[in-house]
């Protein structure tokens, strides 16, 4: 028999809080990348990891947020351990591919589209991996024609977001990014899900291998939140990374030389009054002249 799921178990309080991860681990990454850009004295590959790892560990937090409003009526709904927290690997590794691609090579085209397409397979992978870890008493079926859609979303998303990373430099627009992001990650979510149907095996409930949503998700989401509140204080903690590339903070090593004024060839110099006395010139007088002018013979 076919399931009733249902994906809104708890109202909006899924969706609203998963977005508002995948904004955090999105504007996080985002800054991290652009601090590797501003200073070539930086660490970059410490940047560009942590940048990888806070996407990843957000749009993972967003997906089993997300689950926790996913039911089933006629069966409960358990999940593998080994497979969620690999999906939770799979979605940092491949993030960081795209995210050393562009950042070491640049956002030409052609590495963009690389680095966007291995992304957008990757979150989509992480995706389905975490729905291959649930468990339940039936099978869980997929409409091909949404998934392609729902992958389609993924490598657009995952090209828009790394190329407001090599591109965007202001706080206020890589968090408008980040936004613009959240709200991309959480519509291939929502639309692979739509991809979703259930045929229930029977009624009698059943036994099956797996932890219960509730033993297992919201301990295992503590880790990558604590870990993105973490990387929030790295960022703000970091002054060139929260001001941007102003002309204030940018290295002078990466100014163009347009913004560096040419020095002006020295004037010559001629005492006047109102010089400071350490200013003007001295001149030595004849003791004559001195005499003179001071009424002394």
């Amino acid at each position: 028999m076919e399931g009733t799921v249902d994906g809104f178990r708890y109202g909006v309080v899924t969706p609203v809080a998963a977005y508002l991860m995948a904004c955090l681990g999105g504007a996080l990454g985002l800054r991290c990348i652009v601090r590797s850009l501003l200073n070539d004295q930086s660490w970059k590959p410490g940047w560009l990891a942590l940048g990888a790892a806070s996407i990843g560990c957000g749009i993972w937090t967003m997906h089993f947020i997300a689950m926790i409003g996913f039911q089933v009526e006629e069966t409960r709904i358990r999940y593998d351990v080994g497979l969620t927290l690999l999906s939770l690997a799979v979605a940092v590794i491949v993030v960081g591919i795209g995210v050393f691609i562009v950042g070491y090579r640049g956002a030409g085209t052609a590495n963009l589209a690389l680095a966007g397409t291995v992304t957008g397979l990757g979150v989509a992978a992480m995706h389905y991996l975490g729905m291959y870890a649930m468990r339940l008493n039936g099978a869980v079926n997929y409409d091909v024609l949404t998934v392609a859609l729902s992958i389609l979303i993924a490598i657009v998303a995952a090209s828009a977001a790394l190329w407001a990373a090599v591109t965007i430099r202001g706080f206020m627009t890589s968090l408008g990014a980040s936004l613009i992001m959240g709200v991309a990650v959480s519509g291939m979510h929502y639309t692979a899900m739509a991809a979703v149907s259930v045929h229930v095996h029977g009624t009698s409930g059943g036994t099956w291998d797996g932890e219960s949503t509730s033993s297992l998700l919201l301990p295992m989401l503590l880790g990558p939140v604590i870990f993105l509140v973490l990387a929030g204080v790295v960022v703000m903690f970091d002054p060139l990374l929260v001001m941007g590339d102003s002309d204030g903070n940018r290295p002078t090593s990466r100014r163009r030389p347009a913004e560096t004024p040419a020095e002006e060839p020295a004037a010559p110099r001629h005492s006047s009054a109102f010089d400071p006395p350490a200013a003007r010139p001295r001149v030595r007088q004849h003791p004559y002249e001195a005499s003179h002018r001071t009424g002394e013979w």
